[in-house]
């Protein structure tokens, strides 16, 4: 099976320097640390694919720093500034990029950008509304006030085929592009296990039954910061029934279909990008390792 995209991180996250202050500081001051080239929230890329750094003496004069990790010693950070930019949806430019990355580098991109909008949308207290600061290395932040502290939060997101008789079923969305189709997805609701969201997402989105569901793989997603747990389920009928105000359309297809396209050849549609868990998830299915 193919790696999911946004994994593989290169960094050592270093949880004994979150719990460090003095440890931190003085990492910041390393003269070899490194510090991300963000051009607001999207990162530059050098021609090989990989993320490019500067020295910490470019942070803002009011960053907040995150330590995102190190590797051979050296510490690498994100500045986070509120007087910089809120964050932005998904560019062209970005997702161009995202085609892009060596091995490795988008995951730590995803790190970055994940608790960066993070901080930009918490920087105050949910309890008392008091203006909090980070601590932990910059990734939780405290409020001086009540003194409630505030961590940074994943959204588990369930993504998943159907199968029946050898098919799959697959969907598309408005805003993909023509000829798209991608396993269907949506958020898990509190109160809710893997395999209940995914059977009752499907039957929401498609009107098709689902049971035995089973895991596959899972993937970061930075925008803005969900994890998404790809899974299969048997469906004991093949009869669609649209919500449309989910999907466009809906279709049944192949493993052979699926293994056609994912080839690159010409088929009934075009498949999900190669960093999306979508395009992992098919992977599996049409090699028969689900």
């Amino acid at each position: 099976m193919i790696a999911p995209g946004f994994t593989g991180g290169l960094l050592d996250r270093s949880d004994l320097l979150r719990h460090d202050p003095e440890g931190f500081a003085a990492a910041a001051r390393n003269p070899a640390a490194r510090l991300l080239r963000l051009d607001g929230y999207e990162p530059d890329v050098d021609g090989d694919g990989r993320l490019m750094w500067t020295g910490m003496a470019d942070a803002p004069d009011d960053a907040e720093l995150v330590l995102l990790g190190l590797s051979d010693g050296v510490p690498y950070f994100a500045a986070f500034s509120a007087a910089g930019a809120a964050p932005s949806r998904r560019s062209a430019r970005l997702m161009g990029l995202l085609d892009q990355f060596a091995p490795g580098e988008a995951a730590t991109y995803a790190a970055a950008r994940s608790v960066l909008d993070w901080h930009a949308r918490h920087r105050f207290c949910a309890n008392c509304g008091t203006p909090t600061a980070t601590f932990r290395a910059g990734w939780a932040r405290t409020c001086p006030n009540c003194h409630a502290e505030h961590f940074p939060r994943v959204d588990p997101v369930v993504i998943m085929i159907a199968e029946h008789d050898g098919r799959a079923l697959l969907g598309r969305q408005p805003a993909f592009p023509p000829g798209r189709y991608s396993a269907l997805a949506g958020f898990l609701e509190p109160g809710e296990s893997i395999e209940e969201a995914v059977a009752r997402e499907i039957a929401e989105e498609a009107g098709v039954r689902v049971r035995d569901v089973r895991y596959i793989a899972s993937q970061p997603w930075p925008f803005p910061s969900s994890l998404m747990i790809a899974c299969v389920g048997y469906a004991d009928d093949d009869r669609i029934t649209l919500d449309t105000n989910e999907l466009e359309d809906a279709m049944w297809v192949s493993r052979a279909d699926v293994r056609r396209v994912l080839a690159g050849e010409p088929g009934a549609f075009l498949p999900p990008p190669h960093y999306a868990i979508a395009n992992t998830l098919l992977h599996a299915w049409a090699e028969d390792a689900a």
